[in-house]
């Protein structure tokens, strides 16, 4: 999905991450910390089921790409980890409400880069409705809760 950011308000904690060099990550990517490189969600490893694998990724949930990475790069690119930032994101189709938990949604054996879905419990959630939002939706302003900012809402973030 190409560079669709959809930042919308708050205030941004943006931080400086390297890249995999095989990694292609577009702006608004959800994007993940493996052995101190930032990976899009596309290439987390996928464990037994899509609640086991949202549980995974969330522990390990860095935050959003500000910046984009091309093949073969590896350069340090910008990320907001900032819990009170809004972004307009794709859900999964269906009715959602206000304070709903989401997580990345799965497009066959892998995790999607820019579309959510309703999770049910709190370990597989990285956002937050934060808009309220009535009958089926494609759309939504959500928080992100990474799990490496202190202020963050995620049930496995982590201090520094």
């Amino acid at each position: 999905m190409a560079n669709h950011l959809r930042f919308r308000s708050g205030p941004v904690q943006l931080i400086k991450a390297s890249v995999e060099a095989a990694s292609l990550i577009e702006p608004g990517d959800l994007v993940y910390l493996d052995v101190g490189s930032a990976r899009p969600a596309s290439e987390f490893t996928w464990d037994t089921n899509l609640a086991t694998t949202q549980a995974a990724f969330a522990d390990m949930f860095l935050g959003i790409a500000h910046e984009g990475s091309a093949d073969g790069d590896t350069d340090p690119i910008s990320i907001d980890i900032s819990p009170h930032s809004v972004y307009e994101f794709d859900l999964d189709a269906g009715t959602y409400a206000l304070g709903d938990l989401l997580g990345p949604d799965e497009a066959s054996t892998s995790l999607m880069t820019q579309q959510l879905e309703a999770v049910a419990a709190a370990a597989r959630a990285i956002a937050r409705i934060v808009e309220l939002t009535t009958g089926t939706v494609s759309k939504s302003r959500v928080t992100f809760a990474s799990a490496f900012s202190t202020g963050s809402a995620n049930v496995n973030a982590q201090i520094g």
